[in-house]
C-alpha cells in the first residue's frame, strides 16, 4: 500500500492496562490483516490532523526509511510532530477514559463490529478547538503567541498541521 487508505472512527473507551489493551487490539488487527491506530483527540487538532499524520506515516513507511519499528508508532510520531517515541506514545491511548480517533488501515469489513467489545463508537463533533485546547496544543507543538498573532487565531489548526509536515524536514 503506497497511500494511506483508512477508515477513521471516533470512539470512547476506558483503559485499565495499556499493555493488555494494545495486545487485544494487535490480536484483532492480526486477525483482520490490518493496522489499528488510536489517536488521543485531546492532543489533536481534529480529523485533518489524523489524516495528515497517516499520509506522512505511510509515505515514510513505504519509502523504506521509517523512524519507528511499526506503522502504528510511525503514525503517532507524525501526529506528535516528533522523532521521540516516548513523546509520541502520549498521542495514543492512556489509562482511564479515552476519546480517540481509531484508524483502520486498510479498512476491513466486520472490524468495526469486532471492536465493539473494546470501544464505544460515537458520532460527536470533535473539530472545535476551544481556548483551553488551543493552549494545550500550543504547548504540545511549541506554537508561540507571536505565531498565532501572525496568522490569526482562526488559522491555529494550520499551525499544528505545519508541525506534522515539518517532521519530514527534521528527519
Amino acid at each position: 500500500m503506497t497511500e494511506a487508505v483508512c477508515d477513521i472512527y471516533q470512539a470512547v473507551f476506558t483503559v485499565d492496562d495499556n499493555a493488555d489493551f494494545l495486545r487485544r487490539i494487535r490480536r484483532i488487527a492480526n486477525e483482520y490483516k490490518t493496522h489499528i491506530i488510536f489517536f488521543d483527540t485531546d492532543r489533536l487538532a481534529g480529523r485533518d490532523h489524523v489524516e495528515m499524520a497517516l499520509r506522512h506515516a505511510w509515505r515514510s513507511w513505504t519509502s523504506g526509511e521509517p523512524i519507528a519499528n511499526s506503522i502504528e508508532m510511525e503514525a503517532l510520531l507524525y501526529a506528535a510532530g516528533t522523532r521521540q517515541c516516548q513523546v509520541a506514545a502520549f498521542f495514543g491511548i492512556h489509562p482511564g477514559v479515552n476519546r480517540a480517533y481509531v484508524a483502520v488501515c486498510p479498512p476491513m469489513p466486520g472490524i468495526r463490529e469486532r471492536l465493539v467489545d473494546l470501544v464505544t463508537f460515537v458520532d460527536e463533533d470533535w473539530e472545535e478547538i476551544d481556548p483551553a485546547k488551543q493552549v494545550r496544543l500550543a504547548d504540545l507543538f511549541g506554537i508561540t503567541p507571536e505565531e498565532i498573532q501572525a496568522v490569526g487565531a482562526e488559522r491555529f489548526r494550520e499551525l499544528v498541521l505545519e508541525r506534522v509536515a515539518l517532521l519530514d524536514v527534521y528527519r
